[in-house]
């Protein structure tokens, strides 16, 4: 956890977009706690009735709003999933379809087990995800990084340790709208463009858990991004 909870940029309620944070896990509380100290409204979900996840919500994610999934998809203008892959089939697909959602997931078979329509499929998991939410504006970001380094190495613009983030999708101003939101967590953005191309951030590729500097990281995206996966 940062030493300090403050928000680090001060945002206009009028103007800065509500975070809606599928998942109260290590990587949704982790995203929650840095929207939060970069100025964001935040409304999480966790499985089940807001009341069981409101203690932790409390402690690890100081003003952030624990809400139902409906209310958190209703409630905000980006929705970022932050959560086991088997629970995407029990999402409200029609309350996504034409918000921006944020792909912070993987497949880790470690954690995940064997999931057939992921690891028989040659397309980036991000690219399953968007079909089967038919979710029109999709973008892969904080998703190669663990939730440790996300929550302890984010810094200011224009600091010489700053690591850069990935992200990757098929339009511009939603790019551009997700890249705002990786910078102001502390981290330089690095967009890939083509969701297509998220299969080169993803799990078991050289960018995957190791953080770089923003030219570094595009360097070993370059040269993963034409690699067709292996199934």
């Amino acid at each position: 956890m940062r030493d300090d909870d403050a928000p680090r940029t001060h945002r206009s309620s009028e103007t800065a977009p509500t975070i809606g944070i599928l998942g109260a896990g290590k990587v949704g509380t982790v995203l929650a706690r840095l929207a939060r100290a970069a100025g964001y409204r935040v409304l999480i979900s966790g499985s089940g009735s807001p009341d069981r996840i409101a203690l932790i919500v409390e402690v690890l994610v100081p003003g952030a709003e624990p809400a139902t999934t409906a209310d958190v998809i209703d409630g905000a203008d980006i929705v970022i999933l932050a959560l086991p892959l088997r629970s995407i089939p029990n999402l409200p697909a029609e309350r996504l379809r034409e918000k921006l959602v944020v792909d912070a997931m993987n497949y880790w078979e470690p954690t995940d087990g064997t999931l057939a329509e992921f690891s028989e499929d040659p397309r980036g998991t991000s690219e399953i995800v968007r079909e089967r939410l038919a979710a029109t504006r999709f973008v892969k970001a904080f998703s190669h990084l663990g939730y440790h380094d996300l929550d302890e190495l984010g810094r200011p613009a224009g600091d010489e340790d700053r690591i850069a983030l990935a992200l990757a999708g098929d339009d511009a101003a939603d790019l551009a709208t997700v890249a705002t939101l990786v910078d102001a967590f502390g981290f330089d953005p690095l967009v890939v463009d083509g969701l297509r191309n998220g299969r080169a951030f993803q799990a078991h590729t050289p960018a995957f858990g190791d953080p770089m500097a923003r030219a570094d990281l595009a360097r070993v995206i370059e040269g993963a991004r034409d690699i067709e996966p292996t199934v």
